[in-house]
């Protein structure tokens, strides 16, 4: 996932554009090849003889039509813009008719990313479904359609949220790291975020070379954390025929600072607990798993409110 290209003054969403061609060539020396949007959906759950990447960009920001545009346009590498409808015209963002071009080139998608791409979270459920309404009927005059990938502003989703997206999307992405496979819900898919913070050469090449870290489910399915649900009680359980999972070693910023939870294990579940309470606004916990030399990871991400 990326949000700005040659933008230095936010080194947290920006990436150079010097990288990000290191890291393109990079994905074709490896021998990976870029997923096609256009068949995301309907190729979802048909399992892949070899992975692939999927490049995402968010927001339609200035920066990416003049800087990363051009690049992609070159070379024809496939990728999904989320555009968010209020902002378009506006200062920093890009206008409907250069959002019309990426849409008609034939490689590349637009993906629904809400209207205002305020903290839907915050809203009530009655202002958040009119704030995704808006964004989808300014999509069907400017377009002619409605588009069926949706991406979470800033990765946070209620479970209301999910499951009203579920039920008018096909697919939806949040912002926690991890490696899709066919048993991750369609509706908080994982992205790594790529960035100039964790966008150098070498973490690059280790997030593509990851293998996904599969598992049956993950609880507690609400992601929008309350103080009285704070900190959360993570139950994640595995297939019965997957191995070394005993292997596996989490990180997670309750408290405000990164430092191992507490993993129980019992027979196919995973149980993490956790010393403190996780900081307002993000809890965030990573899982990897050395598998052979296999490294497999998944993440997820809570929305911590205060009452």
């Amino acid at each position: 996932m990326y949000h700005r290209f040659n933008e230095n003054k936010y080194p947290s969403t920006n990436i150079r554009m010097d990288i990000f061609d290191k890291q393109i060539k990079m994905i074709k020396e490896l021998d990976y090849e870029f997923n096609d949007p256009k068949l995301f959906i309907k190729n979802f759950n048909k399992p892949k003889k070899k992975k692939e990447i999927l490049i995402t960009i968010d927001d339609g920001f200035s920066s990416f039509y003049e800087e990363a545009w051009p690049y992609l346009k070159k070379n024809k590498i496939p990728f999904i813009l989320f555009v968010s409808t209020e902002p378009v015209g506006k200062r920093g963002y890009m206008n409907w008719d250069e959002i019309k071009e990426i849409e008609e080139s034939g490689f590349a998608i637009i993906g629904h990313h809400s209207h205002t791409h305020e903290y839907l979270i915050d809203m009530n459920n009655s202002e958040f479904i009119n704030d995704i309404e808006t964004a989808s009927k300014i999509f069907k005059e400017k377009f002619g359609y409605v588009p069926q990938i949706f991406s979470y502003p800033f990765g946070e989703y209620s479970k209301f949220m999910k499951d009203y997206i579920s039920k008018n999307f096909k697919i939806a992405f949040g912002q926690h790291s991890g490696v899709i496979d066919i048993n991750k819900d369609k509706f908080e898919l994982p992205r790594f975020p790529i960035n100039e913070k964790y966008g150098d050469l070498k973490r690059f090449k280790s997030v593509i070379n990851y293998s996904p870290l599969e598992y049956k489910s993950l609880k507690p399915e609400e992601k929008k954390i309350l103080d009285e649900q704070n900190p959360p009680k993570i139950v994640v359980e595995f297939f019965k025929e997957q191995k070394n999972i005993n292997n596996i070693n989490c990180y997670s910023n309750d408290g405000g600072i990164w430092k191992k939870p507490i993993l129980k294990f019992q027979k196919e579940n995973l149980i993490i607990n956790f010393d403190e309470k996780f900081l307002p606004r993000r809890g965030r916990v990573n899982c990897s798993l050395n598998d052979n030399g296999n490294w497999r990871w998944f993440g997820t991400q809570f929305t911590i409110i205060k009452n």
